[in-house]
């Protein structure tokens, strides 16, 4: 199987439970709708990969990439911070710095509140980072807008692709369901297939 374009992949790294997915789905979506490809560690399932491993060839590979960091901070006493998404920001910055290929390698930051992570993470000062307030319409907002003026993706108007979206929801739920597939079987699903129904729905015309 041929490797993805570089000049297309978009890795993404951002929380993986469950009260985050629909962020994830949306941000996915938008990325495949404006012609590129997403890249995340689960859309392969080897448990015999090494994760790290697999984290650092998905960044070298890609030459966009998308950090949400806004789940880093604990939410209850005696809840630990989550580390590694900054750790991958910290890859990837590496990696832009010290991989030849990736020396114009464009990033964005994603937050849940505007200055949250800047208070944590010092570092950051002087770099642009957009909040989404945990709304998947605001994240594909800023994803778009990123994509259009780092990337040079078609100017869509997120209006159109939050439409666009709701379509392949309802195409990809009733084929799920005509194919006996429960609705608890569908919101289980791999991202892996996920991604590959987003792709055969736009390869199909977008069909409604």
């Amino acid at each position: 199987m041929a490797e993805p374009a570089f000049d297309k992949s978009v890795f993404i790294n951002c929380p993986l439970d469950e009260e985050y997915e629909g962020i994830l789905q949306a941000m996915l979506f938008c990325v495949v709708y404006l012609g590129f490809l997403p890249r995340i560690a689960t859309e392969r399932a080897d448990s015999a990969e090494n994760r790290l491993s697999k984290i650092i060839e998905l960044i070298e590979a890609s030459r966009y990439s998308i950090h949400d960091l806004s789940r880093c901070q604990a939410r209850t006493a005696g809840e630990y911070f989550r580390l590694n998404m900054p750790f991958e920001l910290g890859i990837d910055f590496g990696c832009r710095r010290y991989v030849e290929r990736c020396k114009d390698k464009k990033i964005l930051i994603l937050e849940q509140r505007r200055y949250q992570l800047k208070a944590a993470l010092s570092d950051l000062a002087g770099c642009d980072v957009e909040a989404h307030g945990e709304d998947y319409e605001k994240a594909v907002r800023k994803v778009r807008n990123w994509l259009v003026n780092e990337a040079g993706a078609e100017k869509i108007g997120a209006g159109r692709i939050l439409g666009k979206y709701a379509d392949f929801q309802q195409w990809y739920f009733e084929g799920q369901l005509a194919a006996g597939f429960s609705e608890d079987d569908i919101k289980d699903y791999p991202t892996s297939e996920l991604l590959a129904a987003m792709t055969e729905w736009m390869a199909l015309g977008q069909p409604l």
